[in-house]
């Protein structure tokens, strides 16, 4: 005998009050422009770190393709780093970097699958996803700092957000290419 269940109808009071309400901190963004100059700074301290991070991928991984991108992509991130860099300058900010907890997390798990792989295909395919999740961080970044450029006004960093976010686009993209035509099969 099957029994009847009901949902019970959720509101956006009930999520409410289970939830709780977060406090602003004494320094919070009150307007868009802080919150644009802080995620300015998460993610320039999120490319710094990428650029002490990828010489270690490139050196863990066997497959040349995989090799290249990597090498490829450094060389983009100090671009992206220098881009930032300019970002701030034409704010009339010196260029700061504050810790991002999301990249620190996503590059320790990075570092979690070299240590949980045997050199080969398997560790090519884990350096490739833990690349992947980077990218779509960073690809989501991009992509918010672009949105908040745009309603700003601040075209020289809009510009500059917009050409790295089609590198991370496009870095992404071949990482998927390898994967499929390569590695993925490889590593079965």
């Amino acid at each position: 005998m099957a029994t009847k269940t009901t949902a019970k109808k959720t509101t956006s009071k009930t999520v409410a009050k289970k939830a709780g309400k977060t406090p602003a901190k004494k320094d919070a963004a009150k307007q868009l422009k802080d919150l644009f100059e802080d995620s300015l700074k998460d993610i320039y301290w999120a490319e710094k770190a990428l650029v002490k991070a990828l010489p270690k991928m490139h050196k863990n991984a066997t497959d040349k393709k995989l090799k290249t991108a990597i090498e490829k992509h450094f060389n983009e991130t100090q671009i992206h780093v220098k881009r930032l860099e300019e970002c701030f300058t034409a704010l009339g900010k010196k260029a700061q970097a504050k810790k991002c907890d999301a990249m620190q997390g996503l590059l320790d798990e990075g570092k979690s699958i070299m240590e949980e792989t045997e050199p080969g295909a398997v560790r090519d395919a884990g350096i490739i996803a833990a690349a992947q999740k980077v990218e779509h961080y960073e690809i989501a970044t991009y992509g918010s700092l672009a949105a908040y450029a745009k309603v700003l006004k601040e075209k020289d960093c809009l510009n500059n957000l917009l050409a790295t976010l089609s590198e991370e686009k496009k870095c992404d993209a071949l990482l998927t290419k390898i994967a499929d035509t390569a590695i993925n099969s490889k590593a079965k």
